[in-house]
């Protein structure tokens, strides 16, 4: 069966996604910006709230590319190894080098830092031209499961690079639909052969409270649980 991941940037979002239906987390902050390592005592607490196997901590150390310099790669293998050792059941990162290749030598070092941890591999697959050319780096490196849109803006619109992914990945680690995921477009998700659908069911916040000179807007993003229930939903009957 498909599982369903949403991606939370707090406790309140990872009771309401789990409470709705989600099977699995993505824990980040920032997803304004694509998502960004969340602190360790949101680790914590969400791990506490709903269980650390069901969380897979998005380890990015800032926003933009992901060629990253020899100080990043430790800054993320540190952050891994903290969110590891706090029970996360999975730790989501991805590197490239300037050429455009999977950088090896990160994933090495970020696989042994994960320890039992799943190494998962976010969309940095889908800043490449040809994502099927880098399975075997990735299966080498010890990933689990890649998240990606098939290279696309929507998933929806990479799905046949997606049903592509999957039958070259063979069985050796999941390909996980995940880019301007809707309700709408999961059935057809299903049928490339996913093994889990990613969103973030997310809407503004109705706060009113008063953000102050430098405070930015006082809405900010929730989950919603209707999202993700009807996410839930569709996956079932995508199932039947």
């Amino acid at each position: 069966m498909t599982l369903l991941e949403i991606a939370v940037q707090d406790v309140a979002g990872a009771r309401t996604a789990i409470g709705a239906g989600a099977d699995r987390l993505e824990l980040c902050q920032a997803l304004g910006v694509g998502g960004l390592t969340p602190s360790i005592g949101t680790i914590e607490q969400v791990a506490d709230a709903v269980g650390g196997e069901r969380i897979a901590v998005l380890v990015r150390p800032r926003p933009g590319g992901f060629v990253y310099d020899a100080d990043e790669v430790e800054l993320v293998s540190r952050d891994i190894a903290a969110a590891a050792a706090r029970g996360a059941g999975g730790v989501v990162v991805g590197a490239l080098t300037e050429t455009g290749l999977v950088d090896t030598e990160a994933l090495r070092r970020w696989r042994e830092a994960a320890g039992d941890a799943d190494l998962v591999f976010h969309r940095a697959i889908d800043t490449l031209e040809q994502p099927e050319t880098v399975l075997e780096s990735l299966v080498e490196a010890g990933v689990t499961r890649i998240l990606t849109s098939g290279g696309a803006v929507r998933s929806l619109d990479g799905a046949e690079t997606l049903a592509r992914l999957v039958e070259a990945a063979e069985g050796r680690l999941d390909i996980m639909a995940g880019g301007g995921v809707t309700v709408e477009a999961i059935p057809t998700l299903v049928a490339a052969g996913v093994a889990a659908i990613h969103l973030s069911a997310k809407r503004p916040s109705t706060s009113t409270d008063p953000s102050g000179p430098g405070g930015g807007a006082p809405e900010y993003d929730v989950t919603d649980a209707g999202i993700v229930a009807a996410a839930a939903a569709a996956l079932a009957e995508a199932a039947r």
